[in-house]
């Protein structure tokens, strides 16, 4: 095979098409409009590596078990590259209750319900240099791809015939085959694209989330956190969510996710004293954070304009443009909570490829690839966008003084905390079988979709709080007022301003 591909951006989406397209023989042009990691050593990478093209690269990151798989069954030295890094895995039988690891009996599926987690440079780095080993792919840093070589077809929709841009001070034109576009959320590409008749449709909307992370690194000495003897080191209270991240050599990262509505305490968790002090007030965060444990190595670090977005590729069934292939946040975005990003990328570089080894016919080209990327990827963003707007309405409703829930909310929420999460906190096969959807190995829905999961699920809903008391995790941390008092922020403040917006409106 001898194609010819260009692929804008190198960051996960665009080391992933390397990665799945090289093995096939084509010809791959990564384009970085970044410069080169400047050391092979993770520290370094990690302080000194500027990345204009992904903002986000310094909040938290993990690849999900999908994306670990395809990189365990297509390129099993770079696995390996990366555990020699010091790359973590973590596998199932970490995601235990105490009581579940009691009686817990090992699989051989459950392998494939393992997470990789590091600094998100590191991961690149490593990623980028077994790349940079692959004879058919070359990896051209400082290139800042300017504009689409766009042709008109006989038919109206617009051919990419590559792409033009700027490289040590010289426009450069590069020829291609086809164009993939993984340079992320900007879009300046498709913006293009329209411009040229391309009738691109995408539906969006907000996330109404902010993320903030801060990264720690463990004392000499000191090891991670028991994770039997001590409370889950992730929750959600509502006004907050928070977890913890495994890193490379001795690090990790906290990040806490905020409501947009939550104004004060968004403004003030910049901060890193607000910030670490926010660590110590949750019971699941201060063994971690602790002096005595570990250190915070930076700033805090923001997220925000997070937005769900899907972008469509076929109108009334034709394809919109040809040659021309986005995937990553290019193509899809949703609430980064469940770390689907990058396995995103990953699974739709990998449905590039069965794609083109496919069929030669542009038309049908476009047409298999989206329909593989609304089977394989639809549902989990439907899912995340579902449960966006459930988290936004709970926001809302704790700044509202007197807001009842009604019948059906309480029954809802019931069932979900005292049935579902109950249910997963005792049962290890149906924990097995919900990770399952978690990491993308099959629709998120499917585990709770089976009748007999369902019946164990109302089984254990059925029994009530007293008889299930075992198996609820211990307070994730205080209520809203409780914190604000504790990192001094007005707790009303919010709640007048929406009041008073509320007012207005009407």
């Amino acid at each position: 095979m001898s194609d010819h591909v260009v692929v804008i951006g190198a960051g996960i989406g665009g080391l992933c098409t390397a990665l799945s397209l090289a093995p096939t023989g084509r010809r791959i042009t990564l384009l970085d409009r970044d410069l080169a990691p400047p050391s092979d050593d993770p520290d370094v990478t990690f302080l000194d590596w500027h990345r204009r093209g992904a903002g986000h690269v310094r909040q938290s990151h993990a690849f999900l078990a999908r994306l670990r798989g395809i990189i365990r069954h297509r390129h099993p030295l770079l696995l390996q590259a990366l555990k020699e890094q010091g790359v973590r895995e973590l596998t199932f039988d970490m995601m235990l209750t105490e009581a579940q690891r009691a009686q817990y009996e090992a699989v051989p599926e459950d392998g494939d319900l393992t997470i990789v987690t590091s600094r998100r440079t590191t991961l690149e780095l490593i990623m980028r240099r077994y790349v940079e080993t692959l004879e058919n792919v070359t990896l051209r840093p400082g290139f800042l791809v300017r504009e689409l070589l766009i042709e008109p077809g006989l038919d109206g929709v617009p051919e990419v015939q590559g792409v033009a841009g700027e490289e040590q001070g010289e426009m450069v034109a590069l020829r291609a085959d086809l164009v993939v576009d993984g340079s992320g959320k900007s879009g300046f590409t498709l913006t293009q694209l329209k411009a040229a008749g391309a009738k691109i449709e995408e539906e969006s909307e907000t996330a109404g989330i902010l993320y903030f992370t801060r990264h720690y690194r463990l004392l000499p000495g000191q090891e991670e956190p028991s994770r039997s003897e001590n409370p889950p080191a992730s929750g959600d209270l509502g006004y907050l969510k928070f977890g913890v991240f495994p890193g490379d050599n001795g690090c990790f990262s906290i990040t806490i996710a905020v409501p947009e509505i939550e104004c004060e305490l968004r403004k003030a968790i910049v901060n890193p004293d607000v910030f670490h002090a926010i660590t110590l007030q949750l019971p699941g965060l201060k063994p971690w954070t602790n002096a005595q444990r570990s250190q915070p190595t930076g700033k805090v670090y923001g997220m925000g304009n997070l937005v769900s977005r899907w972008r469509h590729l076929l109108h009334k069934g034709r394809p919109v443009v040809r040659r021309y292939f986005p995937l990553g946040d290019t193509l899809v975005r949703t609430n980064p909570l469940y770390g689907r990003g990058c396995s995103f990328a990953a699974v739709s570089a990998e449905m590039l490829r069965e794609t083109l080894d496919h069929t030669q016919d542009t038309d049908q080209q476009q047409r298999i690839y989206y329909k593989h990327l609304w089977r394989e990827l639809r549902p989990y963003y439907d899912n995340q966008r579902a449960q966006d707007r459930t988290a936004i309405k709970r926001a809302r409703r704790a700044l509202t003084p007197g807001r009842r829930k009604s019948r059906r909310a309480k029954i809802m929420q019931s069932f979900f905390e005292d049935g579902v999460q109950v249910a997963l906190r005792s049962d290890i096969d149906l924990l097995r079988q919900a990770m399952r959807g978690f990491h993308m190995l099959e629709h998120p829905n499917k585990w709770l979709g089976k009748p007999a999961n369902f019946a164990r699920v109302l089984y254990y809903w059925g029994r009530g709080k007293k008889r299930n008391a075992a198996a609820y995790p211990p307070r994730a941390g205080p209520k809203r007022g409780e914190m604000m008092q504790a990192i001094a922020i007005d707790a009303q403040a919010d709640i007048r301003r929406l009041a008073t917006a509320e007012k207005l409106a009407a």
